[in-house]
Order: C-alpha cells, then sequence, then structure tokens
C-alpha cells in the first residue's frame, strides 16, 4: 500500500483545513500525520497548552481507518530566527518520526510538508519523494521570526522538492525561481457541507434567533490581516444592518473596532459542521483583508465554502485570487464602497447568480481539488504503485 508522513500545521481535532481535506481524501495511501509541535515556552504564554506538552508520549488515534495521528514532541523557541536551532529541533521531530515509521512498517514513503522549516528535518529521515505545499507567505507572519531565515529555508526545501503545490499565485511564482516542479492548486471547500444551506429544516442556532436581519456574517480566525474597519463604519451608518463574527481570535489581535457596537456580535467557534446552520440565515458573506503581504497571496478557505452556498459575497480586493470571481461578488476597498456593495449584496435575490456562485463552489469542491492533486503526482511518478 502506498504510505505518506504528514508533517502538517495544523492539528488534526482543529478547525478543518487544507491538511485534514486533503489527507484524508487520499483514501489509497497509509498516513502518518503529526500533528504541529508547540515551543517549550508555550504554556508560559497560554495555560492551556499545557496538557499538549506531553501529548507526544500518547498512543496515536486512527480518525480513519488508513490515517494515525500523533503528536510531536516540544520545540525549542525562536527556530524561525536562528537556523541551528531549527536544526536541533528538526533532529528531534526526524528521531520521533522514524520512531513511528518503524512502528508502522513504513519504508521510503512519500514525505509531505507544510512549512520550510522542515528542510533541517530531510536528511534524518530515509530518501522519500518530497511534497511541500505551501499555504502561506510564511515570512510575512508577525512574531518571532526572520523573515530572511524564513524565506532561505524555504528556497533549500523547494530546491530538494519532487513536487510543490502553492495555493496563490504568488507563491507559484516565487517557488518557481527554485525548481519548475510548482503546481498553482488553490484551497478549496467541503461543497456537500455546505452546498445543504437550503435543505428544509436545518435548525436557527440559538444565538442567531434574535439577532435582526439582513445579517452579514463572517467565519473564519479573527486574525490581524482582516479589515474590520470596513465593518465597523458600515455599522456606524446602518444601524438596521446586523454584522455576525463566527469564529476564534488568534492571540493578541486587536478588535476594538468591532466591539461595543449593538449590531456587531460575536459568536465564537462553532463546531465545522453546524456552521451551515449559521450562514443559511445570513443574507450576505463577507471576506475580509487588509491589503498586505500575507492577505495578498492567501487562499481563504471560507471565500470557497461561501461559494458553495451560493449566497452572495461582499469582500475587499484581497486576496486577488477573489478577483477570479468578480462577475458573481460584490468588492469594496473603501468605506464607501463596502457599504454600496453590501447594500446590493443583500439585495441580491437573483436565482442566476446563486446557481453561478455554486457552480464556481462546486469546481473548487476539495474532491475536484485533490483529483487534481492526484493526476499531478501521478504524472511525477508519485503516489503510484
Amino acid at each position: 500500500m502506498r504510505q505518506i508522513v504528514c508533517l502538517s500545521t495544523s492539528n488534526w481535532e482543529g478547525h478543518p483545513t487544507s491538511k485534514q481535506q486533503v489527507m484524508s481524501r487520499i483514501k489509497d495511501a497509509e498516513i502518518l500525520y503529526f500533528d504541529p509541535p508547540i515551543t517549550m515556552i508555550a504554556p508560559l504564554k497560554d495555560k492551556s497548552a499545557k496538557p499538549r506538552m506531553s501529548k507526544y508520549k500518547e498512543k496515536g488515534f486512527k480518525p480513519a481507518e488508513n490515517i494515525t495521528v500523533y503528536a510531536l514532541p516540544p520545540v525549542l523557541p525562536l527556530y524561525n530566527k536562528h537556523r541551528s536551532l531549527n536544526r536541533m529541533n528538526q533532529r528531534r521531530i526526524a528521531a520521533f518520526v522514524r520512531e513511528k515509521m518503524k512502528k508502522h512498517g513504513f519504508h521510503n514513503p512519500v514525505l509531505w510538508v507544510y512549512h520550510p522549516s522542515n528542510v533541517d528535518a530531510i536528511e534524518h529521515i530515509p530518501p522519500s519523494p518530497l511534497v511541500y505545499h505551501c499555504v502561506d507567505r510564511h515570512s510575512a507572519y508577525p512574531g518571532l521570526i526572520d523573515p530572511a531565515v524564513v524565506d532561505g529555508m524555504e528556497a533549500e526545501l523547494a530546491r530538494k522538492c519532487d513536487m510543490i503545490f502553492a495555493t496563490a499565485k504568488g507563491l507559484a511564482e516565487t517557488l518557481k525561481k527554485y525548481t519548475d516542479n510548482v503546481h498553482l492548486l488553490p484551497n478549496g471547500a467541503n461543497y456537500e457541507l455546505f452546498s445543504r444551506v437550503d435543505e428544509p429544516g436545518l435548525p436557527i442556532p440559538n444565538d442567531l434567533f434574535n439577532i435582526q436581519k439582513p445579517i452579514l456574517g463572517f467565519i473564519g480566525a479573527l486574525q490581524d490581516c482582516n479589515d474590520y474597519s470596513l465593518v465597523s463604519e458600515a455599522a456606524r451608518r446602518h444601524p438596521e444592518w446586523s454584522f455576525v463574527f463566527i469564529g476564534n481570535p488568534l492571540p493578541g489581535v486587536d478588535l476594538s473596532e468591532i466591539t461595543g457596537r449593538d449590531n456587531i456580535h460575536l459568536l465564537g467557534p462553532k463546531p465545522h459542521n453546524e456552521l451551515v446552520c449559521y450562514i443559511a440565515n445570513f443574507d450576505a458573506c463577507l471576506n475580509l483583508f487588509r491589503p498586505n503581504a500575507l492577505s495578498k497571496d492567501v487562499s481563504p478557505l471560507k471565500f470557497y465554502e461561501y461559494l458553495a452556498t451560493g449566497k452572495p459575497i461582499v469582500s475587499t480586493p484581497q486576496p486577488e485570487q477573489i478577483l477570479d470571481y468578480r462577475d458573481v461578488i460584490y468588492i469594496g476597498a473603501t468605506p464607501d464602497e463596502f457599504e454600496q456593495q453590501c447594500a446590493r449584496a443583500i439585495a441580491d435575490t437573483s436565482p442566476e447568480l446563486k446557481a453561478k456562485r455554486q457552480a464556481y463552489g462546486r469546481l473548487c469542491s476539495w474532491d475536484a481539488r485533490v483529483s487534481e492533486l492526484r493526476e499531478v503526482l501521478a504524472s511525477k511518478n508519485i503516489l503510484t504503485e
């Protein structure tokens, strides 16, 4: 049977991202999926991280018959600033991975990585076809990183890869400087789930019950790269509109622009399979990004999930990918434009536009994305018999 070792940047049991969506659809391979490590100082910043310090000692669990999930051991901090620390971390990670490979009888599996730092693990893991799935401009993230170090690791990783998938055009263009083995593959949507918004009998969530319509809703992590000022101004001008945010704020994110208004509601995170019940009650969906290096090359899952619902979408011009769908969405960059586009979206009852959005969503489904991914890999004799 085919074998994959996946060094992920998302915990399997967290909110589903591209990592879980892709791996769960490769059903003809045995997969060892490794949750990302936390740093040894993580509990000092977040007490809830303490149980994860010893999670790597636990037995792996199987979310599917062909997938086993393990947590990696904690690592030294500052590895995105100092390459020497990263090398130490990755040697430890590689030793742990080799131990699990031996336990499961893995020999020369496909090594599938999601972060540039994994470049220093490669020499310590038995030779394998190497796949890098690049889903972000990693050097653009805030925090304790040196962009030059991260970009240097990514360049080195790219040169060693047998295949690279990049979720945005800018990411692909950067990686093509180092290798020709790059394929643009944007993120996708769980079409089967999100296209259910019109099913009769979907319950109205309790925390939406008393919120005044029309509702303009946002789902996803609340990050610094989101443009909250547009919503704040639109809410001020239109107290009759309700704005709903569903998702977890990332540590340190300033949400002061969207707190304290009666018509802005922060409902917190919800289970993934319940999101369709919330979106079913939205009159329009929001995709909000500030213009910066990170948002330019992001491939937002929420956008493709919105398409799958057929609901009207109001978006900033970022990321660039959304411009491919300008014929069915409403784009506003300034407060005035955003207000006008929100009004147009609320009034959009066109069955033709709804059908076209859902058709786009179907083309962007994770099933379609993974089918394309497998064709590309097969052309490189990767994951073939």
